[in-house]
């Protein structure tokens, strides 16, 4: 599936590269067994679909509204250019069922906590600017739900989905880097109204755009 953020992600990559110190003649970039860790600052935008809205006279699609957040994540490479990725980020964010019959639509507010496991491979690990590729699993889950004005009390299933992503580590200073990312993370739930019959499937699908700085230990 293609970025919608990958414009994103390259202009930042360009000015990042243009701000870039001169590689120093002792650095070696990543090797096998080390550890980074990063702390992003991430924009969170849903990509909402729903279907399967039961009964299918209340009618309408879920909206989620946008959030920022903070990021961390920890990578271990295994090789020079092969890494495991953990990564950890809640966001919360505010449901409506627009077009509804169902109330006003207000479906509350919600955090989201998708923790992700993913393999990358990194194209130029001894390079000033190292990009990489990653794919790999989340399991999302759904907590701190509030009920909308409209008194709707809503429960979300948590479930697994999968993710792919896209982005870069440039070499700063020592063991400091600086970092862009972007993610798609594809987040499947069944919405459950309490209080009505209302039942619809709602693909969240966020792009996660991510801006931070690292640590190699």
């Amino acid at each position: 599936m293609k970025f919608r953020y990958a414009a994103v992600c390259g202009g930042v990559l360009a000015v990042l590269a243009a701000v870039a110190p001169a590689q120093a003649d002792d650095y070696k970039g990543f090797q096998a067994g080390d550890v980074l860790l990063r702390l992003r600052g991430i924009a969170v935008v849903p990509e909402v679909s729903s279907n399967n809205v039961v009964p299918t006279s209340i009618g309408g699609h879920v909206e989620a509204s946008n959030s920022m957040a903070p990021e961390f994540d920890a990578s271990y490479f295994f090789t020079p250019n092969v890494a495991v990725e953990a990564i950890a980020a809640t966001a919360r964010h505010h449901v409506k069922l627009e077009g509804s019959s169902l109330s006003n639509g207000d479906l509350g507010h919600l955090q989201i906590l998708p923790p992700t496991v993913t393999v990358q491979y990194h194209f130029c690990p001894t390079g000033t600017i190292n990009p990489y590729v990653g794919a790999g699993l989340n399991y999302t889950l759904f907590y701190g739900v509030k009920s909308g004005s409209g008194g709707l009390n809503v429960h979300y299933d948590n479930n697994f989905g999968e993710a792919l992503q896209i982005g870069a580590d440039i070499h700063l200073h020592g063991n400091w880097f600086a970092n862009v990312d972007v993610k798609q993370l594809f987040l499947n739930t069944t919405a459950n109204v309490s209080n009505s019959t209302a039942i619809a499937d709602v693909d969240l699908n966020p792009t996660i755009v991510g801006v931070g700085i690292g640590y190699k230990f």
